[in-house]
């Protein structure tokens, strides 16, 4: 790993430690976790590298290949968000602190396998780190536990307003299943894939744009879905409390359909998003289940579409990725990967058709935006255990 040849380079001497987490992909359940819904979703056999050494002094000291500056804090004195890439590890030893005892640090360097932008880097770079800085400090995480630590770091600390589908995918997937994750009471399912299902790879289409969550409209669309789950619950007589306790999962599909022509048009439309992906999570699962790999992926371009209509999400870049995706022959399905306002789509693909799928796909999409040239990457992709799974 470069990683590891940069920490020799940087410290004169072999890292003591290698953490990975690895990305994950959503094909039907974006925009839903954060409202207590349901998803389905892979980890891919690409992530983040951590090459790591203790330091008995409690200094974390941080550098990552995919950006400049060096970080640097104390376990015991995080300090404040400064806005750099660091944020997420300081938000990760803030987490971890206030549930454990932390008296060890580390130097590290961070490497990415992937380009940034809709994989959920960030999410694989908290749980990469919370694993070493575990490791340091003898701390045993259970799989929930981990998935705790590393939400409350990013929504907490960082302030996206996240729900867990980033971290259960990089921690409980496992190969060759789909991930079946209900976000309320975190009860979960590993759906092998069927004997008779057509055979498929993951592919993923980098546009060539890079994004931030805290940056991006992802917090104001979760808010204008959690604004009509609040109305809703007036209109309807319901009790309720504080806004940031409103979710769409309290209040059912038939109260929705009563009420909704009352909601302000945003609010409306980031609803009928949130209740329909409920309905093509629970169909794509059943689908899966009985190896109907096209109905799957017919529910994830449908996911697709509805992020775009109702969600009112993707860079122009982004959506012609999509609509080039649903034209191309030997592509089952897919989606903008990600809050999905920059960033990357991901595909469920017939790998036979793999090397005419990236000419296709590359050829259609440089013609339209031709300044993506050297930007634009594409990458074919195996699912992969999450890291409750890793041997």
């Amino acid at each position: 790993m470069l990683c590891e040849e940069r920490f020799r380079e940087i410290y004169g001497r072999d890292p003591e430690g290698l953490s990975f987490s690895p990305y994950r992909i959503c094909p039907i359940g974006a925009h839903s976790d954060h409202n207590l819904g349901k998803i389905t979703g892979f980890a891919i056999d690409k992530g983040i590298h951590l090459a790591f050494r203790p330091k008995k002094n409690g200094v974390v000291e941080m550098q990552s290949l995919q950006f400049p500056k060096r970080a640097q804090w104390h376990i015991k004195d995080v300090g404040e968000k400064t806005g750099d890439w660091a944020d997420y590890l300081r938000g990760a030893t803030y987490a971890l602190g206030k549930e454990h005892t932390l008296t060890v640090g580390l130097c590290g360097i961070i490497e990415g396998s992937l380009p940034i932008g809709g994989l959920s880097s960030s999410a694989a770079v908290i749980l990469a780190f919370l694993d070493a800085l575990c490791k340091v400090n003898q701390i045993e995480l259970t799989a929930q536990e981990l998935i705790a630590v590393a939400f409350d770091a990013e929504k907490n600390y960082v302030g996206v307003n996240v729900g867990t589908l980033d971290q259960s995918c990089e921690v409980l997937s496992k190969k060759d299943h789909l991930l079946y994750l209900d976000c309320r009471d975190n009860h979960y399912e590993l759906i092998p894939t069927h004997p008779a299902m057509k055979p498929y790879r993951i592919a993923v289409f980098f546009s060539g744009l890079e994004h931030s969550l805290a940056g991006s409209k992802y917090n104001m669309r979760v808010d204008e879905l959690r604004a009509g789950v609040y109305a809703l619950q007036a209109f309807s007589g319901a009790e309720y409390g504080k806004f940031n306790q409103a979710n769409a999962r309290d209040v059912s599909f038939e109260t929705y359909q009563a009420y909704k022509d009352r909601l302000p048009a945003p609010w409306a439309r980031r609803c009928e998003h949130w209740y329909t992906e409920f309905q093509r999570v629970e169909a794509g699962a059943e689908a899966w289940r009985r190896g109907d790999l096209e109905t799957y992926g017919r529910l994830s371009f449908e996911s697709g579409r509805s992020s775009i209509q109702n969600w009112e999400s993707g860079a122009p870049e982004q959506i012609k990725l999509y609509e080039i995706m649903r034209e191309t022959d030997g592509i089952y399905g897919g989606r903008f990967s990600g809050a999905g306002f920059k960033g990357c789509c991901m595909a469920l693909i017939d790998p036979s058709k793999a090397d005419a799928i990236r000419e296709s796909v590359e050829r259609a999409y440089l013609t339209a935006f031709p300044a993506m040239q050297g930007k634009y990457s594409f990458h074919l992709c195996e699912s992969a255990d999450g890291i409750a799974n890793q041997k």
